[in-house]
């Protein structure tokens, strides 16, 4: 990156001059009552203007006293100013311009964008986001993921700073944190709410109401910005963001899946466990799964269409720690510490304030499916068991009969390993129960065939109920002890339902239900590993320990190194990495703000003090009877109340030139819709005349596929999808393919594999190491393959 300091830039820049050269080229030898009231309504006029004016392309120029930052939108035709002072170190003084200009007025640099503002004990540092790549897209917004940034250092050269000894070591602190991992934002869309509300507000950035539990960079920017309103605040989220598209003949429809990790009470696995004093749990994390029609891009085109049109959907998901307060002792150096309570209330207080705090977020009901364990040989999990659910119950008793919390305990890890039990069709019955309670979020009117089948094919077509909009109310929150394994298990089949019914909603299916090993599911359960890997990796420092093979019990024995890789891993980061992640994640969140008067972040004993501030603040004691705010039923009902009132279309959306960018030369290659993750590709060497992506893959080649994704362990969707470009996955292919062409062929290449197989014994190489010997976990880890003897005995 590079800085130009142009000699006239502090007079080229300065919007003061520049208003009043436009109002003189206007005239200003009118009536001065004229004068004024036409200045006054150009000022609002220009102020209406600078709220409704997208920024995504920006350019910093640097002189000795201040930084510009210009901003413009996709067209490049309007500019904006911001201009920060580099002469005062101790003060972050900010200018922010309505002024509206044009192209001639300002010069373009170079294409960047700000993400907030930090001080530690000398000046201001500013976070430049640097690199960007698309990587969703929902109703013409692009959803963008953070490649690269830079911290640069706002006072000037000329400024006398004082220096202090600790500076660099928060410096090196706050790096730790990588904004290029997992943080995700968008210029056009607000990202840290739900689809549901988005949809259900006038559209525009300027009537974004960001949920600030989701805003990581919510203190970088509270430095610099009195408003979330500004045109300059770009809010950022951590989680997880993908998308993918089903094709059924050529009819495509999307899948997204979008993860927000809530920035209270975040920390790593055995540092943050349960509650604070403010109701806030550990790794908590929303999960929705958005599905639509792809025949249209837009929200809003073609004009009229919005708020009936039947092409949206999402369902939310919710996963968090049990709200108590709980910890484990780790100075044991035991890969599973004792659980301890640590505190005994016996109303239940911090309980009572997250489930308040649910209600807010997600209506009535919530639905708790709780996953510990309820027998053990030395007890664990199971005291959280009794002790959580002693708290839904005494909560329950003053609830309303209809906003009651709906409780349900399963030990899915005594189900998994027992023979005679189906996990899946547990959960699948759970899931069905889910959907049926907590409905999902349709944008549009459902199908006609589908109201018709609700209401009986005979009845008249003027006597069809048809339900022009659908609404979800509640949510249904996981927990297992650490959140991670059997809670994202439960989600994907959780999802796997809702992803049939929201299929049907949108005239897809004939019946609301999809069987497993089908490449609709397949795709859903590479998105949601991937989903479970990232969460796992931000908050225990490895991937998924137990995938969903292994709670379908068709997991290979090859699964069990990794499994056993993957534990190692994690107790590794827990035991030595976690303490400089958790204070690099409380000086970044701003839980710690330094100062030269107090314990330094490095020397702290503790961090209890940060995440638990109701002890340092007098607070009125809520009724431990009524436990809920008056607010809470009246702010729920309301938030899901759908107004066509609310819904305008803005002909001068700007996501209609972030998507299209009709003044620009591109090409189909280059279209992030046209190079996405799809189904298609999974069937191109395929020889089935039936290629939907909603039929069983009853080719063991095909179940293969799928099979070895999770088994090596090689990365995800994208890896999965060019199995079929890998020259030993194709020579495999081909002989199973001959297989059942000619027999006496499939004696020929048996006869070759057993010389093979009799080579490999009698030649040791890193292939034929023994499995438990570290240079071939190592070799397996590093650059995993699959030898003729396991393809064998994937192929039984």
């Amino acid at each position: 990156m590079s800085f130009k300091s142009p000699s006239n830039a502090n007079n080229f820049l300065e919007p003061e001059s520049i208003t009043l050269n436009n109002e003189q080229n206007k005239g200003l030898n009118n009536n001065s009552n004229n004068n004024i009231n036409n200045n006054n309504e150009k000022q609002q006029n220009m102020k209406s203007e600078s709220e409704t004016l997208v920024l995504n392309k920006f350019s910093l120029y640097e002189t000795k006293t201040r930084f510009y930052i210009l901003g413009t939108n996709q067209n490049e035709e309007k500019y904006r100013v911001l201009k920060i002072d580099r002469t005062v170190p101790e003060e972050l003084i900010i200018t922010d311009d309505d002024v509206i200009y044009s192209k001639q007025e300002i010069v373009q640099l170079l294409a960047m964008i700000e993400d907030g503002f930090v001080k530690f004990l000398e000046g201001y540092y500013m976070i430049i986001i640097t690199k960007r790549s698309a990587v969703a897209l929902l109703g013409g917004h692009y959803i963008y993921h953070i490649d690269d940034t830079l911290l640069i250092s706002i006072p000037g050269q000329g400024v006398k700073i004082n220096k202090k000894q600790n500076e660099a070591k928060y410096l090196q602190i706050f790096s730790q944190v990588d904004l290029t991992k997992n943080c995700y934002f968008s210029y056009t869309y607000d990202i840290t709410c739900s689809l549901q509300h988005n949809l259900s507000r006038k559209p525009g950035r300027q009537n974004f109401i960001p949920n600030e539990i989701f805003i990581w960079n919510y203190y970088l920017l509270k430095n610099g910005f009195k408003s979330f309103k500004s045109s300059w605040v770009l809010p950022i989220i951590y989680g997880f963001v993908d998308q993918s598209k089903i094709s059924i003949y050529g009819h495509i429809v999307i899948v997204t899946l979008i993860a927000r990790r809530s920035r209270h009470f975040a920390g790593a696995r055995f540092l943050k466990r349960g509650v604070n004093d403010e109701g806030y749990v550990a790794n908590d994390v929303e999960t929705e799964q958005i599905v639509h029609d792809a025949k249209t891009t837009s929200f809003y085109l073609p004009p009229g269409r919005y708020g009936n049109k039947p092409s949206f959907t999402s369902f939310l998901q919710h996963r968090g720690s049990i709200p108590l307060y709980w910890s484990q002792d780790t100075s044991t150096m035991a890969p599973k510490p004792p659980i301890h309570i640590n505190a005994i209330d016996p109303y239940y207080s911090a309980a009572a304030l997250h489930f308040d705090n649910m209600f807010k977020r997600y209506g009535f009901p919530i639905i708790v499916l709780n996953l510990v364990k309820t027998k053990e040989k030395t007890k664990r999990e199971s005291v959280l068991l009794n002790e959580f659910t002693q708290a839904v119950s005494y909560l329950n008793q003053t609830l309303p009969q209809s906003k009651q919390i709906k409780y349900i305990a399963w030990d899915m890890a005594r189900a998994s390993k027992s023979k005679d039990q189906d996990v899946i069709g547990v959960l699948e019955d759970i899931a069905e129960y889910v959907i049926n309670t907590t409905g999902f979020f349709h944008s549009g009117a459902e199908p006609t065939i589908n109201a018709m089948r609700k209401s009986g094919l005979n009845v008249p077509v003027n006597m069809i109920k048809q339900s022009l909009i659908r609404r979800q109310t509640g949510v249904v929150r996981t927990n297992c002890v650490d959140c991670l394994d059997r809670t994202n298990a439960a989600q994907f089949v959780i999802g796997k339902c809702a992803l049939a019914h929201q299929l049907y909603a949108l005239g897809i299916l004939s019946h609301p239900s999809l069987p497993f090993d089908t490449d609709a599911v397949n795709l859903l359960n590479a998105m949601y590993h991937d989903h479970g890997d990232t969460i796992a990796l931000q908050y225990g420092g490895s991937h998924l320990v137990n995938t969903m093979e292994t709670y379908r019990k068709i997991a290979p024995w090859t699964s069990h190194s990794r499994d056993m890789i993957e534990s190692i891993r994690r107790y590794y980061s827990n035991s030595f990495t976690d303490a400089e992640k958790q204070n690099a994640i409380n000086l970044f969140l701003g839980n710690y703000i330094p100062s030269e008067n107090q314990t330094l972040l490095w020397e702290l004993t503790t961090d209890h003090h940060l995440h638990n501030k109701n002890n340092q603040i007098e607070k009125p004691i809520r009724s431990y009877t009524q436990w809920w705010l008056d607010t809470t039923f009246e702010f729920a009902d309301n938030d899901l109340e759908f107004s066509q009132d609310n819904v305008c279309f803005n002909t001068n959306d700007s996501s209609f030139e972030e998507y299209y960018r009709p003044k620009l030369y591109t090409s189909f290659s280059r279209l992030f819709s046209y190079n996405m993750i799809s189904t298609l590709r999974m069937n191109k060497d395929s020889e089935h005349v039936n290629n939907s992506p909603f039929n069983i893959k009853s080719d063991s080649s095909q179940r293969t596929k799928y099979f070895m994704i999770y088994s090596l362990n090689i990365g995800g969707v994208k890896r999965w999808l060019t199995l079929a470009d890998d020259e030993s996955d194709e020579e495999y292919t081909n002989d199973l393919n001959s297989n059942k062409i000619n027999h006496h062929k499939t004696q020929k290449s048996e006869e070759k594999q057993e010389k093979q197989e009799k080579q490999e014994k009698q030649e040791p190489n890193k292939r034929n190491m023994a499995w438990w010997t570290t240079g071939n976990l190592i070799n397996q880890l590093l650059s995993p393959e699959v030898s003729n003897l396991e393809r064998r005995e994937y192929k039984k």
